[in-house]
């Protein structure tokens, strides 16, 4: 008996010092937070030790069980009818609402997933609850797009997906059968999605066989470029639920099939040192001494080092792609960017990411909102429902649907 009460002992201590965090007080629900921050790692430590193994990469374990815990069926409700299909090769899921407003064309919504280019997502409870959400709230038809996802295919596969789904969906015939008017079209995504929507939206806007053009873009706490780990937010919550700084940076190396290795000299900044000729001309569009306002740049210092790690480039050559990175786009592309919806969170690494290509959009006479939440951390409008509720997610997703419903 004596023995039993020791392990329990032993193993409630260690539940406790794996589940703590530290976080600032400010931050919506903290305890709540370190709850599902644990259960996220417990998975990706499964993930990491079924590869160490050798019994499985540890992405495919990670969306397996991911998708194990929330896959849901396309089944329709009340207000929307859902359906699987496929545009030019892509799994489609959309999310039809079925009372109209009026007798006008519905709006249209392409919206992409996040989950570091690696969870499939449009068929995941979160985002079919949010989709929902958004189709009813804008009576829109929401076209969620299952790109192609990590380890079976890297960069730019993932974007040739939600580029030729949105080509797709934008031709007239198309339009007409799900009765969207051609004009009041927005591309939409949070975290990689949001990458994936900010490049997609570039590519089209110079594609002169587009169809039609985008009237918006909305970008959730999206991720918009590979060259810099140290802005302040990257300093400032490198280590905070529920993307950590490593992680990203692995995430990235993924996309960009390079080797795992190169994480901690991306994490200094060795791959745009000054002697990395491919990063002199980009370094000043990520400027964000000049860029980000004082009260967010705080304490931070830039980080750039004297001499990197040249095998990096040479392997990885895709870190100085646009395409990768839409926060380095030149000027003269950024002025022909729509109307745009930023959302940033205080606590998320990606901050200044959103921060500084609204910034930049503005420069280039974008008319851009940024709605930033002081509370917010990365991820958060995905837990509005039962059962991983956050307040800050329920107002993030509210406010997104309300902009979309003004603007679109």
């Amino acid at each position: 008996m004596k023995g039993a009460w020791v392990l329990l002992a032993a193993f409630a201590s260690f539940t406790a010092y794996y589940v703590y965090l530290p976080l600032p007080s400010a931050i919506a629900e903290p305890w709540k937070l370190m709850m599902l921050d644990a259960v996220l790692r417990s998975i990706q430590d499964l993930s990491n030790l079924v590869h160490f193994f050798g019994f499985s990469h540890h992405l495919r374990v990670l969306n397996f069980v991911s998708g194990y815990m929330s896959k849901l069926d396309a089944e329709s409700c009340d207000n929307v009818k859902v359906t699987d299909t496929v545009f030019d090769g892509v799994q489609i899921r959309i999310f039809d609402p079925i009372e109209k407003r009026d007798k006008t064309l519905k709006r249209g919504v392409i919206y992409l997933h996040g989950g570091g280019w690696t969870l499939e997502g449009a068929r995941m409870r979160t985002y079919d609850q949010l989709c929902r959400a958004v189709a009813e709230g804008v009576n829109a038809v929401v076209v969620s797009v299952e790109y192609r996802i990590l380890p079976d295919v890297h960069f730019p596969e993932q974007l040739n997906d939600a580029l030729h789904a949105t080509k797709y969906f934008l031709q007239p015939d198309v339009l007409a059968k799900w009765s969207v008017d051609p004009n009041r079209i927005a591309l939409s995504g949070d975290s990689s999605g949001g990458n994936l929507a900010a490049a997609v939206c570039q590519q089209l806007i110079q594609d002169g066989n587009a169809v039609s053009k985008i009237k918006l873009q909305a970008l959730i706490y999206p991720v918009l470029q590979v060259l810099d780990f140290n802005t302040p937010s990257y300093q400032q919550n490198m280590d905070m639920p529920i993307l950590r700084r490593f992680l990203m940076a692995k995430f990235w190396l993924h996309y960009l099939n390079g080797n795992s290795k190169y994480v901690e000299p991306m994490l200094v900044n060795n791959h745009t040192s000054f002697d990395v000729s491919q990063a002199v001309a980009l370094r000043e569009r990520l400027n964000w001494s000049s860029i980000l306002p004082s009260g967010i740049q705080k304490h931070f210092k830039p980080v750039v080092q004297t001499v990197g790690t040249p095998e990096l480039i040479q392997e990885v050559p895709a870190i100085f792609d646009v395409r990768a990175s839409p926060l380095i786009a030149e000027k003269e592309s950024l002025k022909l960017m729509p109307k745009t919806y930023i959302l940033t969170c205080e606590y998320d690494v990606l901050r200044d990411d959103g921060l500084m290509y609204a910034k930049r959009l503005e420069d280039a006479g974008v008319e851009v909102t940024n709605d930033h939440y002081e509370d917010g951390f990365h991820g958060c409008m995905i837990f509005a429902d039962w059962p991983l509720y956050f307040s800050v997610g329920a107002r993030t997703r509210d406010n997104y649907i309300k902009w979309l419903d003004e603007n679109l």
